[in-house]
């Protein structure tokens, strides 16, 4: 009677490799746990390793749990396993800086760059003092090189990068635009007769009345920030919390609030001075991360619930959202409008601006366009120092490039293609 033969016993040091691809993984910012290597050893035992594509499934059905870590694990895979070389290169970590066979095409793509950073770690034992060499570098760096790191978008930066924006973050000064308030104080120079301060005055001097002027305070501007976090805006919500997290510590009459597809008040969360308790109090705070997005829905819920909270002395909001909406509410332009008439002025911060072609073909922007002050990009660190240099002019005037905008919103909606063939290279 025949009987089933046994698993093919692993090649020699198949498993060991196994084991090292998942440190690799982990070193990119996967997260296979042992559970996972254990499978993926069994799982290619069963499959054996004639035929690539089989191990690929293998190895791909055990450390891959979210769709967008596909991509970073393809890339990975055809590195590690393409090149026996490769792999003692890995193993050794005795190479500084290991380039990619991608590079020369897709250098600007950010999973190659995570896997180069992962990839060139430095060697973990140090050298013996007598033959280490003394080296001088220039760290200061240009200027062109300071502008250029500014410039770059925040979804392509390494983790090194990120630490060095978010420090820059930190560093932003924003002055609130200011408004006149009800109250009156005393000034020489006003031009009010205070009569509370001239009787006042008047008992110090034996009932001598000598008029005093007043003019009325200024007061800043409160605050709002919306900020999406669904899955279209992953890779820029931890860098936009460091930002709120720095517009909260320098001013007391700013409100936060997370939405993608419920609506989250985290201004508790971001008030605690440890940048990185706030973040992890702030995670634990929502629950629709990475999901889809109900940008209506959410709207509704604040302009129902918060409004009236924090809409009443004429703050300013910031809406930091791409407009890509899970599925379109005929609702949004009438909650859009209700939102921009309770507050003094309503900006529109979109990462999608980052791109010249960029044109407002969603139903959903269109609705939102109609319906906003200013519309500014926020994908990189000049973006965001623009913002908070130019916030106080955005504040009192109106933005000039909004109405190009809005045209080509209301072109795209029944001559998209006519509008795009005007000006295929900007989009407006």
């Amino acid at each position: 009677m025949p009987t089933a033969s046994p698993p093919a016993e692993p090649a020699p040091k198949l498993d060991q490799n196994i084991i090292l691809f998942a440190r690799l993984l982990r070193a990119v910012g996967m997260k296979p746990g042992p559970a996972a290597t254990l499978d993926a050893i069994e799982a290619v035992q069963l499959v054996g390793v004639a035929k690539k594509s089989h191990l690929f499934h293998a190895l791909s059905s055990c450390f891959v749990k979210r769709r967008e870590d596909l991509h970073l694990f393809e890339q990975a895979f055809f590195l590690f396993w393409q090149n026996p070389r490769f792999q003692e290169r890995l193993r050794n970590l005795l190479i500084p800086q290991i380039r990619s066979p991608f590079e020369s095409d897709e250098a600007g793509d950010p999973m190659l760059r995570r896997l180069e950073e992962a990839l060139g770690s430095p060697p973990a034992a140090p050298l013996e003092p007598d033959e280490t060499e003394e080296l001088e570098i220039d760290a200061s760096g240009t200027a062109s090189d300071t502008e250029l790191f500014k410039a770059m978008d925040f979804r392509m930066m390494s983790a090194e990068e990120i630490d060095r924006a978010e420090a820059a973050i930190m560093k932003l000064r924003l002055d609130l635009p200011e408004k006149l308030a009800r109250r009156h104080v005393p000034d020489t120079r006003g031009s009010r007769i205070g009569l509370q301060q001239s009787l006042r005055a008047a008992r110090r001097h034996g009932g001598l009345v000598l008029p005093r002027t007043v003019r009325r305070q200024r007061q800043s501007r409160p605050l709002v920030a919306l900020l999406d976090i669904s899955g279209s805006m992953e890779n820029y919500s931890r860098i936009f919390l460091h930002f709120l997290h720095t517009l909260t510590h320098q001013h007391r009459q700013v409100t936060s609030f997370l939405f993608g597809t419920r609506l989250t008040n985290i201004t508790r969360q971001l008030r605690n001075r440890d940048v990185d308790d706030a973040l992890k109090s702030v995670a634990g705070a929502a629950d629709d991360w990475s999901g889809g997005t109900r940008i209506a829905t959410s709207i509704a819920h604040f302009n129902k619930h918060w409004s009236r909270r924090v809409l009443g002395r004429g703050p300013i909001v910031l809406l930091i959202t791409d407009g890509l909406d899970r599925e379109h509410d005929p609702a949004l332009a009438w909650e859009m409008e209700r939102l921009h008439k309770s507050c003094h002025r309503l900006i529109w911060l979109n990462p999608l601006l980052r791109y010249e072609k960029f044109a407002p073909k969603s139903v959903s922007i269109r609705s939102m366009l109609g319906h906003v002050d200013a519309f500014r990009p926020i994908h990189s660190l000049a973006s965001m120092e623009e913002l908070v240099a130019g916030l106080a002019g955005m504040a009192d005037s109106q933005d000039k490039d909004l109405a190009a905008w809005q045209k080509l919103a209301r072109l795209a909606g029944n001559f998209a293609g006519a509008a795009l063939d005007k000006s295929p290279e900007t989009g407006r």
